[in-house]
């Protein structure tokens, strides 16, 4: 599991929070750049406080070792125009506000290209975890046999959880704009999701009457 360090002066919590739950292990960086808890495959440095002091933190990750680990530099919109003549010290670039699926992915492309750390990408939730990798699932550590379909809507709905999806939406985003099934056959693949997760997690996958589904808790 890769390790990724969170520069950030006042929102290192709220910055780290939009990494939980991505596959990757996280360090949260002291004021003064410094980090703790040994070393890192990557960085992510916010700059919508500050961007001088993401800046020198950004040298200063550059200065840790040849080649150093990837930077993912975090910015307000209107910061995007004074980024000029500054990009040989980050790697890539995300505007707010922040989506955590595009910030895994960005990250988990930087650690590719770099070659940096364990990239084997993992969504975790309580007791759940699921390997992009390998389409295995467990929970509680114990394997969780799920067909194909079953495994792509469970990592679909585990990719965003507190969101509520409808029947159609989960058929064209899981299934696909050419399957002309009905929404039925979300109501049985949920069903037998749930059946799979047993009494004690069924309501992993709770019901929004009228709606469709959410995956975990509401936000």
């Amino acid at each position: 599991m890769a390790t990724i360090a969170i520069f950030s002066s006042n929102h290192a919590d709220r910055i780290a929070e939009l990494f939980e739950r991505t596959g990757y292990e996280l360090l949260l960086a002291k004021g003064d750049g410094a980090v703790t808890g040994g070393r890192f495959a990557g960085a992510a440095v916010d700059a919508t406080n500050s961007l001088d002091e993401a800046i020198v933190n950004c040298r200063t990750i550059r200065k840790l070792e040849t080649p150093g680990p990837p930077i993912l530099l975090l910015i307000e919109r209107h910061q995007v125009k004074e980024l000029a003549l500054r990009e040989s010290l980050f790697d890539d670039f995300s505007v707010s506000p922040f989506d955590r699926e595009e910030l895994a992915m960005r990250m988990r492309h930087l650690l590719i290209r770099f070659q940096l750390g364990d990239i084997r990408s993992t969504i975790a939730y309580g007791p759940l975890t699921l390997d992009v990798d390998t389409y295995q699932a467990t929970l509680e550590n114990e394997p969780l046999d799920l067909t194909y379909m079953e495994y792509e809507l469970l990592k679909f709905l585990a990719s965003h959880p507190g969101r509520v999806f409808s029947r159609e939406t989960l058929l064209s985003r899981v299934w696909g704009y050419e399957y002309y099934g009905g929404a039925r056959t979300v109501d049985v693949h949920i069903r037998r999701l749930r059946a799979k997760l047993g009494e004690a997690h069924e309501q992993l996958i709770q019901t929004v009457r009228s709606v469709g589904y959410r995956f975990g808790n509401a936000r």
